[in-house]
């Protein structure tokens, strides 16, 4: 039950309590304790509302950074990873492969502020060796939502 409540609440946060019963096929009382268990085990870690900012009036820039670091011995990227993280402008942080270590994304009102933060707050951290910053241009599809769909399916029919 547990991961396919998982699969419905990730989708869907909002969904009513009773609905997820239904699907479920259990009581609002088994999914409300399965919630606060999962919440209380750090498998559910928060609920998210997804926005389209650029359907607002508020102003938005995304930047990824991918970051090289020295790990330190015994304990590798973890260190140096939440040092990042805790700076209140940065959204996320991923450990990745490939040519650096670590991915930063921020979002900010400006491209300045931005490369403010990794001027002057990234790039001066001790195990940082070198950044690469890319900015997100236009969002198409975010945490498995279309954010712009058009009226109309254009995907070729393909028949055998």
């Amino acid at each position: 039950m547990k991961d396919e409540l998982l699969s419905i609440i990730e989708k869907n946060s909002r969904i009513d309590f009773s609905e997820l019963a239904v699907l479920l096929g259990t009581t609002e009382e088994e999914v409300l304790k399965t919630l606060f268990e999962l919440e209380k085990q750090g498998v559910i870690c928060g609920y998210h509302t997804l926005i389209n900012w650029e359907k607002t009036s508020i102003e938005k820039v995304t930047g990824l950074i991918e970051v090289k670091v020295t790990p330190q011995r015994g304990k590798g990227f973890d260190d140096i990873a939440e040092r990042i993280y805790n700076y209140p402008e940065v959204k996320a942080v991923y450990l990745i492969s490939g040519g650096y270590d670590l991915l930063v994304i921020l979002e900010e009102k400006t491209l300045k502020e931005i490369a403010g933060f990794v001027s002057d707050k990234l790039s001066t951290l001790d195990s940082v060796l070198s950044t690469a910053t890319h900015f997100i241009l236009k969002k198409y599809k975010d945490h498995g939502t279309i954010l712009n769909k058009n009226s109309k399916d254009e995907r070729e029919v393909i028949t055998p």
